[in-house]
């Protein structure tokens, strides 16, 4: 099997000024409980950027961390087959036990996902 992995910068230029230019708006914060799933808390704080657009035709969706260095730390890419569609989710200013742990809970609620870690 061939395995492929190619950085891009200017994906994440791109996705940089996305977040710039839009307000975050945290509708789920901290300790939060989903509202149909009432057993899920929100280990952190959980909303989107007003103004934009996701595969899913609402806004792009951010989970928000406690790293020091406000950026984007990564993104993680959920694929729901009870839903049947997938989508990107935005990891801003997350340690790496945050990421670790967004990973583990979005894998372990039936759907699955991959991360996509920034290195610069």
């Amino acid at each position: 099997m061939v395995k492929f992995y190619q950085s891009n910068p200017e994906f994440w230029i791109n996705l940089d000024k996305i977040v710039q230019e839009h307000h975050m708006v945290i509708d789920r914060p901290t300790g939060s409980r989903h509202p149909r799933y009432t057993d899920f808390i929100y280990p952190l704080d959980y909303g989107y950027l007003e103004g934009t657009k996701s595969a899913d035709g609402m806004e792009m969706d951010v989970w928000i961390g406690t790293a020091e260095n406000k950026k984007i730390t990564g993104v993680m890419v959920i694929a729901d087959a009870d839903k049947r569609d997938s989508e990107m989710k935005i990891l801003y200013a997350c340690t790496e036990p945050e990421m670790e742990l967004l990973y583990k809970i979005n894998n372990e609620l039936g759907v699955n996902a991959v991360m996509l870690l920034r290195t610069d």
